[in-house]
C-alpha cells in the first residue's frame, strides 16, 4: 500500500467495514483509543468519547469515525489501518481495496503450488518425497482453513497409499 493511497481507501473500504459483524462495539472501540491514546492529534479525547457512547449502535459510530478520519486526511487514515492491522488482521486482509492489489493471479499461482505439492506427494514414488513428510502439514499453515484441509487430507491420503504398497 502507498501512503497516498489511504485516504481513497479508507473511502472504497467504508461500505465494507460499516456492514462486516467483525466490527463489534470492542473492536471499534480498541481502535478508538488507540487512535486517541497514541495519536491525539488525530482523535482528541472529547471526539473519542463521543465515538464510544454506547447509546449510539456501533454501525453508526463506525461510520461517524470514518467519515471523521477521512476529513483529517492521509494520516488518519494510515493509522486507521495500521490499528485495524494490529486489532483486527482477519478484517483488514479481507478489505476489498486488499483482495483486488493482490489480484486473480495470486490466487491462482497460491493453488496452483498447493495442487502441484500436492500431486507430487501423493503420486510420488519411492524415497525423492519421504523427506517432505513433515513439510507438508506446515506449509499448509498460511491457506484458508479449506485449503488446508484439503492439502492436508491430500498428504494423509498419500501416506497411506504409499504404506499400502
Amino acid at each position: 500500500m502507498d501512503i497516498d493511497d489511504y485516504h481513497d481507501q479508507l473511502q472504497r473500504d467504508a461500505h465494507f467495514l460499516c456492514s462486516d459483524q467483525r466490527m463489534d462495539t470492542e473492536l471499534v472501540d480498541r481502535l478508538v483509543l488507540q487512535l486517541n491514546r497514541i495519536y491525539p492529534q488525530i482523535l482528541s479525547d472529547k471526539e473519542a468519547q463521543g465515538f464510544r457512547k454506547l447509546s449510539v449502535p456501533t454501525k453508526t459510530r463506525l461510520a461517524d469515525l470514518l467519515k471523521h478520519l477521512h476529513g483529517k486526511g492521509e494520516e488518519a487514515c494510515h493509522e486507521f489501518y495500521r490499528g485495524l492491522h494490529i486489532h483486527a488482521e482477519d478484517v483488514y486482509t479481507s478489505l476489498p481495496t486488499r483482495v483486488i492489489q493482490r489480484g486473480p493471479m495470486f490466487f491462482l499461482s497460491c493453488f496452483s503450488f498447493a495442487v502441484g505439492i500436492a500431486i507430487l506427494y501423493y503420486y510420488g514414488e519411492g524415497d525423492t518425497l519421504r523427506s517432505t513428510g513433515p513439510f507438508l502439514p506446515c506449509s499448509a499453515a498460511k491457506f484458508s482453513k479449506g485449503a488446508k484441509d484439503v492439502f492436508i487430507c491430500y498428504s494423509e491420503v498419500g501416506k497411506r497409499k504409499k504404506g499400502g504398497r
